[in-house]
């Protein structure tokens, strides 16, 4: 898993929830730029003087707002930017350069950095903040647009607050296309720079300001605005009656997909991607800060970033224990992996502990991750700790080496090798040396954390296929890391296919396949002819259909409550719904991967 810097332009349409549509949506929903700005405008006419417009960044709120500025020219208006208020282009980047550190020999393409926590607070200029306040208060009519402009310095001032949100994939796609600038600056910066800033400073900041606004409720309407002309707004009432019922029932994210110089074959095939894709290595299907949540409401649909509707949702879809112990975010991300008849492996790599992840990079916790072994072809290996207890110095020399001279290394010799059967569990905690080899999916599963830190360590001096440019080796954060006493002994009795019978019955049966004392989340299979029951007991369930055609996961209370999954399709089940019932619609045995956080 990797940041997502470069997400294929493509909205899954298989990825959209039927719910049934709550009265309040349908009275109130409000569908294309003109209807949308003209009853933003009509809100002046019911005494409204003053509104603010916020947005996530990479969305077009200029488009907009010219429309508005277009319907409201005779109503004498006042339009304000809040890039006025923000302070000067230099003192911004200076405040942030802490958290964008510069060694190209620790990180030589500058790809990570500390997580940004002042907020708007941290960016805008105080004067200016009093005086637009000032302004707002004594405004007969004004609209306050752009980033920034409901900070919690200036969001009690408006009588109307406005959200224009954009999905992640097409907040990316945004910036990749010159449509968005960072916070602050004048001028476009390079787009792996702009990316990593986005990542560290604007996104977070975004996010947090928006958290703040739902829980405080200081979201008037809020604007679904990923194709800009149609653009979608409900009140905030009236989606958060969406979110109720999507959260009533089990639901399914949409999919980013992302090609790759490892990519695969399979899932491309699988799900009739656009063949305009050179191949599909990362299939995003829920990577919590990257996908989207698509509701259907009569002919169109209804798309919110999936991390919108945690924020909103909270103890509902993650349980107590979650909300509590990891502070409202889903704690848990999932995608697969394909290199399924690919021109070779993943990246020998590996992902860093506790200590380092949080007071180098400002994060929750340490990443680990597991994967399971979905579709594997002939010859097919996943790499998983060291040979002998001797071998981590012998390839990090052998490493060093060939990143200066530019040869292929014997990885083999040092790195170990676990055979990839489709029901292969293993875990990966943090600090393991590992890849995915060629020639097979994997179900990928990971731990919290908002950014991504996969160190490479040998990469098969290959070029990225986006930028045709070495692939980053990062071997110095990797020694800081590595775990270079886990050999293939203590892999085998540790690492792969632990875990037991936890019941069975009349062509049924639940185990589990993965478990770890350094990993706060069971992996499980249950394998079943006709149905299994289940109960989520207060904590949220992921699902992923691994072996068979069609399942329905219903609720026992209310079967109306349901969602069909096909094979490989992956469902939230929110941690309120309860006790489901799994039916086989298909032939054969089925097995569903489950994914919870250990009681």
């Amino acid at each position: 898993m990797s940041f997502m810097f470069h997400p294929y332009p493509y909205a899954d349409p298989s990825a959209v929830n039927k719910i049934e549509v709550p009265e309040s949506v349908k009275k109130e929903l409000t569908s294309g730029i003109l209807n949308v700005a003209k009853k933003i405008s009509a809100l002046f006419d019911g005494g409204v003087k003053s509104i603010g417009i916020d947005a996530y960044p990479g969305a077009e709120y200029e488009t907009l707002v010219n429309v508005l500025k277009q319907q409201l020219a005779t109503k004498n208006v006042e339009f304000v930017d809040a890039t006025d208020v923000l302070l000067p282009s230099d003192v911004i980047t200076a405040k942030v350069k802490p958290y964008l550190p510069e060694d190209r020999e620790v990180d030589p393409v500058l790809l990570y950095g500390r997580r940004y926590t002042e907020g708007y607070r941290g960016l805008q200029d105080a004067e200016k903040i009093a005086e637009l306040n000032e302004k707002i208060k004594n405004a007969k009519r004004i609209i306050v647009y752009g980033k920034g402009a409901l900070s919690e310095a200036l969001q009690d001032a408006f009588d109307i607050r406005i959200w224009m949100d954009v999905t992640p994939r097409t907040a990316v796609l945004n910036c990749k296309n010159g449509k968005n600038r960072n916070i602050g600056l004048t001028e476009e910066l390079p787009y792996a720079l702009m990316m990593r800033r986005n990542y560290y400073v604007d996104f977070e900041t975004a996010m947090e300001q928006r958290w703040k606004m739902m829980r405080s409720r200081k979201i008037d309407y809020y604007i679904s605005a990923d194709i800009p002309e149609k653009m979608q707004m409900l009140s905030f009432s009236a989606l958060l009656d969406l979110f109720r019922e999507l959260n009533r029932r089990p639901f399914r994210c949409r999919p980013v997909y992302l090609e790759g110089v490892w990519g695969g074959y399979y899932v491309h095939r699988l799900r009739n991607l656009p063949p305009e894709m050179k191949n599909c290595a990362w299939v995003f299907d829920m990577i919590p800060l990257e996908v989207s949540l698509a509701a259907k409401l009569g002919d169109g649909e209804f798309e919110v970033p999936f991390f919108t509707f945690v924020q909103a949702m909270g103890e509902e879809l993650l349980g107590h224990k979650a909300f509590t112990e990891f502070g409202g975010y889903f704690p848990i991300r999932f995608n697969y992996d394909d290199t399924f008849h690919s021109s070779g492996n993943m990246s020998i790599q590996c992902h860093p502990g506790e200590e380092y992840v949080v007071s180098n990079h400002g994060e929750f916790g340490r990443q680990d991750e597991s994967y399971y072994v979905v579709i594997a072809d002939q010859g097919a290996k996943t790499y998983l700790g060291f040979n002998e207890p001797d071998s981590c110095e012998k390839f990090f020399e052998e490493a060093e080496r060939v990143e200066k001279t530019h040869e292929l290394m014997d990885y083999e010799k040092y790195v170990n090798a676990v055979p990839s059967i489709p029901g292969t569990q293993v875990m990966i905690p943090a600090g393991t040396i590992h890849a995915s080899g060629r020639n097979q999916v994997i179900l990928e599963i990971g731990s919290l954390t908002v950014g991504s830190y996969t160190y490479k360590l040998y990469d098969y001096q290959r070029l990225d296929i986006t930028t045709g440019l070495p692939r980053p080796i990062h071997l110095k954060m990797g020694r800081d890391v590595i775990r270079g006493e886990r050999d293939k002994e203590w892999v085998k009795n540790n690492l792969v296919n632990h875990g037991g019978l936890v019941r069975e019955g009349d062509g049924f049966r639940e185990i589990v396949v993965g478990e770890h004392e350094l990993l706060y989340f069971s992996l499980r299979n249950l394998i079943f002819e006709r149905e299994i029951t289940d109960n989520t007991n207060g904590l949220f369930h992921v699902l992923a259909l691994v072996n068979g055609e069609k399942v329905r996961v219903e609720s026992i209370n209310d079967p109306t409550l349901y969602y069909d999954m096909n094979y490989l399709d992956m469902a939230v089940i929110p941690a309120s719904f309860g006790e489901y019932r799994i039916k086989n619609l298909g032939v054969g045995t089925v097995t569903v991967h489950k994914t919870h956080l250990k009681n």
